[in-house]
């Protein structure tokens, strides 16, 4: 296993990595950025290609957080639909913003293919009803973007035809992203971090940031960032903390609800299994509340995530917390060995929609993917670079649908979203 990352699947099978070092005494930069997930990697990546001198600061090794254990579904659209978008930023925005959905999951391609990232990368998402009484729905936004946002590589399947797929009678009609994709979302990060660093840029693990503050020099404005055992200073600062934000930025700290999410790996399946279960071997997410998503790796594992929890702690036993939301729809995988469980910390919004703000002139954040965060924080991190080499009309459009604060802030935030949570829990069971 990859040494500095949680037991799992990912881990296990990731590519080998530099082990970078800690922060020590005082590094000058153009822009630091805090966290080195997809969306600082990303911002890393693009703005050292236009010539900035960029240092990453990641309290544990790069990729350690939710973008090195996540499902790695990477798909177009918005939690947030075309038509709530254009009541928030107008039809333009609304516009704009679902084809900046398309880019991001482009971007991500042409980044694998560019830097050449080894990442088990695949062709096509499914999303499926989990219910009929989706059904409608399904159909009626596969029809709506067909024909409004004339966007044709979005598939209406039939619940016939989605039992041959998935093997499974339980799920309904589905959603067919032709043009998605999924991979594997460490080495994805693995590989986003080392073609950064032959742009030039510098890492460092292992380097948890205490605070920032403002100061003034002879080249303007700036910041300095404080670890334990150095700082650095920067001209712009970039917060790409996400779920494990913490109390570093307190006003941008209510604006998400970090919730944890849990996903088991089986032992390698047949090949005739898994045609069966995954025919056309695409990655899946069905329509609950609390989802449950699948796919297989490239070695043919099941991957499948489902549960969640709102503490600060997982279940012991992960792979057994999981294990029956997969036997729910593959009561005959009950033999199958599970070989590892693991969780992860993700951000979620009120809205659902990605959080982008500047806090000031030189302080940027992007956070709170909630579920999207593959291909949409590639985007964000690329929007970050633009807005600070001086081209901020889409860094602004994201950061100017609303994000609501959860009410109460950080204190009162966990139990309302647990009431909530709860409530849509008993809708997925019987709604």
């Amino acid at each position: 296993m990859t040494q500095g990352y949680i037991p799992s699947y990912y881990a296990d099978s990731a590519n080998p990595k530099p082990d970078y070092p800690a922060l020590e005494g005082e590094v000058q930069t153009d822009i630091c950025i805090v966290g080195a997930g997809f969306t600082g990697l990303s911002a890393a990546l693009h703005l050292a290609e236009q010539g900035y001198q960029v240092t990453v600061l990641e309290a544990e090794c790069i990729g350690w957080g939710a973008s090195g254990r996540n499902g790695g579904q990477v798909c177009q659209g918005h939690n947030m639909s075309h038509e709530d978008l254009q009541k928030k930023v107008g039809s333009a925005g609304a516009d704009m913003l679902w084809q900046m959905s398309l880019e991001s999951v482009d971007l991500v391609k042409d980044l694998v293919a560019k830097h050449e990232i080894d990442c088990d990368l695949k062709q096509g998402v499914l999303h499926v009803a989990a219910k009929p009484s989706h059904n409608a729905h399904i159909k009626e936004t596969v029809e709506y973007k067909n024909r409004v946002l004339n966007y044709d590589a979005l598939k209406y399947v039939e619940p016939e035809e989605v039992s041959d797929m998935l093997g499974c009678e339980r799920f309904g009609a589905g959603e067919y992203w032709t043009e998605g994709a999924h991979l594997h979302p460490l080495n994805y990060a693995l590989g986003l971090a080392t073609a950064a660093e032959k742009a030039g840029v510098q890492f460092f693990e292992n380097s948890r940031v205490s605070h920032y503050e403002g100061c003034q020099s002879t080249a303007g404005k700036g910041v300095e960032v404080f670890g334990e055992q150095g700082v650095v200073k920067a001209k712009y600062l970039l917060l790409a903390c996400n779920g494990y934000l913490g109390k570093l930025e307190p006003l941008i700290a209510g604006k998400i609800m970090p919730i944890n999410n849990f996903i088991l790996a089986t032992e390698p399946l047949s090949e005739a299994t898994c045609h069966r279960i995954n025919r056309d071997d695409v990655a899946v997410a069905d329509s609950r509340f609390v989802i449950n998503y699948f796919k297989l790796s490239g070695d043919n594992r099941l991957l499948w995530g489902g549960g969640e929890n709102y503490s600060s702690k997982f279940p012991k036993d992960i792979g057994s917390f999981v294990r029956p939301y997969m036997l729910d729809y593959y009561p005959e995988l009950k033999d199958v060995k599970i070989d590892y469980g693991w969780g992860g910390t993700l951000a979620i919004t009120m809205n659902r929609m990605p959080h982008f703000e500047r806090i000031d002139d030189v302080i940027f954040v992007a956070q709170g993917y909630s579920g999207h965060g593959v291909a949409l924080a590639t985007l964000g991190g690329k929007l970050m670079a633009e807005a600070i080499s001086g081209s901020a009309e889409r860094f602004d459009l994201f950061s100017n649908v609303p994000t609501p604060t959860f009410p109460g802030g950080t204190l009162l935030r966990w139990p309302g979203l647990v009431a909530g949570m709860l409530f849509y829990s008993l809708r997925d069971k019987f709604s």
